[in-house]
């Protein structure tokens, strides 16, 4: 169980970085998305990961610390707000620039367009 909650915690972090070093808006708001689900699986995972355990009451190996699991509660709610305002600032920049760059410039042109692009001005 332990082993594959962190390979999960791992692909998501891994995927949710790669993402966020593309050039386009849409996957660097998936990443940062993912990168926020991973973190918060690890956060989750440091207050033990057992079913049918107690916040708080028992003995120490026998519940479960309630502190984590109010933080991913709180982080999920910044989350969404997080990723609402990121695509309420993608799509402001691509209405405003009309790409889809993250730097709000158009790629390099290929040489083939230049050579076009320089034939129809003459």
């Amino acid at each position: 169980m332990e082993l594959v909650f962190a390979l999960v915690i791992g692909t998501l972090t891994s995927t949710g970085i790669y993402l966020l070093l593309r050039a386009r808006t849409f996957p660097v708001v998936v990443g940062l998305t993912l990168l926020s689900y991973g973190v918060n699986l690890f956060l989750f995972s440091t207050g033990r990961l057992m079913s049918d355990g107690q916040p708080i009451i028992g003995d120490a190996e026998t519940y479960s610390d309630p502190l984590p699991q109010a933080l991913v509660l709180t982080a999920i709610v910044i989350g969404f707000a997080m990723t609402a305002f990121l695509v309420a600032l993608a799509l402001r920049s691509h209405a405003d620039t009309d790409v889809d760059h993250v730097d709000g410039i158009k790629q390099q042109e290929t040489a083939d367009e230049q050579v076009d692009r320089t034939e129809n001005n003459q």
